[in-house]
């Protein structure tokens, strides 16, 4: 389960215009005119471009020294903290596999908008490369984004919440977060572990043709070891 906090780059009108077309690639004309907007601003986030991952885990007794090791590694000693919303929709059609997009919002932060993202396939590439690597889609939209999926076909498959802490080396994002189970539909307020560990993510979004980033990722998390082991995302674990 992917689960990147919403802080992330600023929004482009290239972003803007490849949602929308593919929103209208799975038939919906006109998103305007279906009463989304699409928010074209510097301080929201978007990004559109190729999403590389590698994941791992962490018992919660070990989260400390995971902290304290990726403080002297990372460019910021002291990580960001996040607490997310997140809500998978699926939207079944002729394909073999149904269509997925998530919607997130940060739960700290008052007024922040809500968050679309679209992760395609799994890249089949080079078989030794080091990380999942998959085109990557990102915009801040309006307040009514779940209501236009809901209208649109889409249902929700599963939602969760998502607290942790994002660390930064580079162009890298190294997450380190527990998933809540939320216990009552729509009630943010009522949640519980989902388990005795936090997920470990190390991502990097960023232009196609950077190969080497696999090998960047891959250098970095030898140096976690063996509080970590991060390995590339099995595609049949995607969720």
């Amino acid at each position: 389960m992917e689960a990147p906090p919403v802080t992330m780059m600023p929004v482009t009108g290239g972003t803007i215009n490849m949602m929308e077309y593919l929103l209208q690639g799975m038939g919906f004309c006109n998103v305007a005119q279906a009463g989304l907007e699409l928010l074209d601003s510097s301080d929201l986030p978007a990004s559109a471009s190729k999403s590389a991952g590698i994941a791992g885990s962490v018992l919660d007794h070990s989260l400390e020294s995971l902290i304290h090791r990726l403080r002297g590694l990372c460019d910021n000693m002291e990580p960001e903290t996040f607490l997310d919303h997140e809500m998978v929709f699926l939207l079944k059609g002729q394909q073999a596999s149904p269509f997925v997009l998530r919607a997130r919002r940060s739960m700290d932060r008052a007024g922040a908008p809500w968050h679309l993202r679209y992760l395609g396939q799994p890249e089949m590439g080079d078989k030794n490369r080091h990380a999942l690597v998959r085109n990557c889609v990102d915009i801040a939209t309006s307040e009514n984004l779940t209501d236009f999926l809901m209208e649109m076909g889409f249902r929700m498959d599963h939602e969760f919440v998502a607290k942790g802490h994002l660390f930064r080396k580079g162009i890298m994002k190294i997450m380190v977060y527990k998933i809540f189970r939320i216990l009552v539909p729509g009630n943010t307020d009522s949640t519980e572990a989902l388990s005795l560990s936090y997920l470990v993510e190390l991502s990097v979004v960023a232009p196609a043709g950077q190969d080497m980033v696999s090998d960047d990722m891959r250098n970095f998390a030898e140096q976690l070891k063996p509080l970590v082991h991060l390995e590339k995302i099995d595609p049949k674990r995607l969720m």
